[in-house]
């Protein structure tokens, strides 16, 4: 009987040796005479035990993790065929506590099957969600989204549904679906992971999104430091394709939809959906006024829904089960899952898979371990380089939209952040504004000139020349950002600053104060 064993093809695990581990293991099953399937997946979002290898036993898959190429030889003589024991071995990978404990919706097949397959990804309930769309009408899926309570997850969280039925209601000759894959923040890495493993389910949500709104054409606009997805997303385009579910008759509906991948060419401000816009159509990207929205004139001058990938990944789960059994999921307004990823120097690193809800404590010291050093957990910084730093003292903060915002932060992309004990959050905050200035598309004072300034201004600051004047400056700095930029980078660029002077003031020169004090 042909052993199978299961090791991952995304770039995370690669990084760090699956393919020689991959190798490897099917070199030593030659020299033993075994006849070994290695089927490559996509990353289960246990970084932390990658590279991950799981064999196929007749109990069930067992892991190992992480495997070295020195590790393959003991592990045969282990049995590990058969899940036999060995230092690596995770047990069951169903009953891996990190896995049990998360509700996979988008990520279900992530890490379970041939990304590249399509029979695989039908088996695994593949194309059931357009099944339903196409047969319930353009009307009834965009009133399924809607109730199932799907929020945009590149972080503004706006409503799916919403912006579905504003670009089918506007009149127009020709309408667009952009997926908005320019994954730009810092510690998020789930857009690449649903492109490298399970590119499929996001081409199902595209052409649901495009039967919905009325849209012809669909557009990936995908960093050009994501080399193996764009190669993976390729593929599975042509497989689609050549099995009718693109092109001029979409599952023999008489509905024709395709779709085509834009390279960026690595501005951060690209992933404002305005900016990408203009990048799309091969020009600068530079930030538009708005109105008019994009969903009234958008790609090309024509309506568009522009879409995250996570957002749009999501939606074949809702067609297929209905509405109610996503929003089943999640808390207050914040429906569904939230897949969350966790960086920096957690312990436990890699993307969880959640309703909303969890408290910002339970995901960084539970699910993530705390630090890999040990050493304690001083900030945590969620929703990528514009998003604020949490002390310790906000961990009871629940992860959803508005218990977010209530405290001035945003969950923007889902990406977590860790900062042990050692970090200077006067320098982290110097970063922000850096990092604004050197990515402003430059079409704003408030952004481009106002980044500048306020680098020069925390660099007097830590000096400690004039530290009352310039603190106030900054704050002037940061309020006039905030309101006065033309889009999120200047806009969302203070709050990393002012919550880095609002919880670690010692770090700007100041005083603490002391508690109780009037």
């Amino acid at each position: 009987m042909k052993a199978r064993i299961y090791v991952a093809r995304d770039s995370a695990a690669v990084a760090v040796g699956a393919d020689r581990v991959a190798l490897a293991l099917a070199a030593a099953a030659a020299r033993r005479g075994i006849d070994l399937d290695v089927v490559r997946t996509g990353s289960r979002g246990l970084y932390w035990a990658e590279p991950m290898v799981e064999v196929e036993t007749a109990a069930g898959r067992v892991a190992y993790g992480p495997v070295g190429g020195d590790d393959v030889d003991g592990l045969f003589d282990a049995g590990f065929l058969d899940g036999g024991d060995h230092a690596s071995r995770l047990g069951p990978t169903d009953d891996i506590p990190w896995l049990k404990r998360q509700t996979r919706l988008t990520f279900a097949r992530c890490g379970v099957i041939d990304p590249l397959a399509l029979d695989d990804y039908e088996a695994h309930g593949g194309f059931r969600g357009l099944a339903r769309a196409l047969s319930l009408g353009a009307e009834a899926t965009i009133a399924e989204v809607e109730a199932s309570g799907l929020r945009g997850r590149g972080g503004a969280g706006f409503p799916t549904g919403r912006k579905w039925r504003t670009v089918a209601d506007a009149p127009a000759a020709r309408k667009y679906v952009v997926c908005n894959a320019d994954e730009g923040d810092s510690g998020t890495f789930a857009d690449r992971m649903i492109m490298e493993g399970d590119p499929f389910v996001l081409i199902e949500g595209m052409t649901i999104a495009g039967f919905a709104a009325g849209a012809s054409k669909g557009f990936v606009y995908v960093r050009s430091e994501y080399p193996d997805a764009i190669a993976t997303f390729e593929d599975a385009l042509g497989s689609a394709r050549r099995a009718g579910f693109l092109g001029g008759n979409v599952a023999g509906s008489g509905f024709a939809f395709d779709i085509e991948i834009r390279v960026g060419a690595g501005s951060y401000v690209c992933g404002e959906e305005t900016s990408l816009l203009e990048s799309l159509e091969g020009k600068r990207g530079v930030v538009r006024a708005r109105p008019p929205l994009p969903a009234h004139k958008g790609a090309f001058g024509m309506p568009t829904v522009v879409n995250n990938v996570l957002s749009l990944a999501a939606v074949p789960f809702i067609l297929q089960e209905g509405a109610q059994a996503y929003a089943d999921f999640g808390a207050g307004r914040s429906r569904g899952t939230m897949p969350i990823q966790l960086a920096g120097m957690a312990k436990y690193g890699g993307l969880f898979e959640t309703g909303f809800g969890l408290t910002l404590g339970e995901l960084v010291d539970d699910i993530g371990g705390g630090t890999w050093n040990d050493r304690p957990i001083r900030a945590v910084q969620v929703g990528g380089p514009l998003g604020a730093y949490f002390p310790r003292t906000l961990f009871d903060t629940p992860f959803d939209y508005e218990a977010f915002t209530a405290r001035d932060g945003l969950i923007g992309h889902g990406g977590i952040v860790v900062f042990d004990d050692s970090v200077d959050m006067a320098k982290q905050a110097r970063f922000a504004m850096e990092f604004c200035a050197l990515e402003s598309c430059g079409k704003c004072t408030p952004c481009r000139i106002g980044s500048a300034r306020g680098v020069e201004t925390i660099d007097r600051i830590r000096a400690g020349t004039a530290r009352g004047e310039d603190i106030t400056l900054l704050e002037d700095l940061c309020h006039t950002m905030k309101y006065g930029s033309l889009c999120a980078l200047g806009g969302f660029t203070p709050y990393p600053v002012m919550s880095a002077l609002r919880h670690f003031p010692e770090d700007f020169g100041l005083e603490i104060e002391p508690v109780g004090a009037e």
